[in-house]
């Protein structure tokens, strides 16, 4: 049987915390920024959780975590 192996695109993405939440970064704030409104990149700084729909998702690619 081989391994069952992690995601290298979610091992980047996700991390998994101790209570079972996923957590990650936002999205939409990686380039193209001249356009985007200061408030709006205020508002994409820091993470978020995963909503609890994907959660099974991130879990399938990540079988370790």
């Amino acid at each position: 049987m081989p391994k069952m192996k992690t995601k290298s695109s979610a091992k980047k993405r996700f991390r998994v915390r101790p209570g079972g939440t996923v957590k990650s970064g936002m999205a939409f704030k990686r380039h193209i920024l001249t356009k985007k409104t200061t408030k709006n990149k205020r508002q994409l700084r820091g993470t978020r959780n995963i909503d609890a729909t994907d959660v099974q998702r991130v879990y399938a690619m990540m079988p370790t975590a």
